[in-house]
């Protein structure tokens, strides 16, 4: 069940997507759960004009936008990221596109991709927005699933150092930061630096919350 914004505190959303049907479709499902849709695109150009001129608390866009079809859509947010920090981006699409996806996700926090088929249902979608809004980095699960896959066809954690792997192993233990700093004699400055190199060599994008680590002890499992 999704959560309606309060009255008075309705977040302001800016929608994009070259498809009037899918356009329309979203400021419906926004507009019935309680959020205040103050701009709307077609194209990556008119996209950042309505974010310029409205400054939306999250803006909502197609990944792929005219006039080449390709990245637009990422490429146009990371604009918006760069000139408004505090704007959440959520992209959609109609395809998985990992490579893309992940290079946005590298962005951190308040940013997402989903498949256009999860928003189907409005409560995916506004459950996503409000993730954003909290500051996480929302992840379709298909994405997942395709990057553990892709990760499999070689072994991942060929790019990590000795002291690398001695530290995801212990992650993979279930051991916090600070409890791998008394393991290994080591400070806790230099385990955090640790992990951020293994998440970096994994390609496993930033976020707010713990979910990467769990997708970097699935890895180290999986590798096994």
């Amino acid at each position: 069940m999704s959560t309606v914004p309060e009255a008075g505190t309705r977040p302001r959303v800016v929608v994009a997507d070259d498809d009037p049907l899918v356009l329309e479709g979203i400021v419906s499902m926004l507009t019935g759960s309680g959020y205040e849709v103050v701009g709307r695109g077609a194209d990556a150009e008119s996209l950042l004009a309505a974010v310029r001129a409205a400054r939306p608390d999250v803006v909502v866009a197609d990944i792929r936008m005219p006039p080449t079809h390709t990245a637009e859509g990422a490429e146009v947010a990371r604009t918006i990221r760069a000139e408004f920090p505090g704007t959440g981006v959520l992209l959609l699409s109609a395809h998985v596109d990992v490579q893309t996806t992940i290079d946005f996700l590298d962005g951190g926090e308040r940013i997402g991709y989903l498949l256009k088929n999860r928003i189907a249902r409005g409560e995916d979608l506004v459950d996503a927005l409000r993730r954003i809004a909290e500051g996480d980095a929302v992840i379709d699960p298909v994405l997942v699933k395709e990057l553990l896959a892709q990760q499999r066809r070689s072994d991942p954690l060929d790019g990590l150092s000795a002291r690398e792997r001695e530290v995801l192993a212990l992650v993979a233990e279930g051991r916090s930061n600070s409890g791998i700093a008394q393991r290994l004699w080591v400070t806790e400055g230099a385990v955090e630096k640790h992990v951020r190199s293994i998440m970096n060599k994994l390609r496993l994008p930033a976020t707010t919350d713990d979910h990467r680590r769990v997708l970097a002890v699935l890895l180290y499992l999986d590798s096994r």
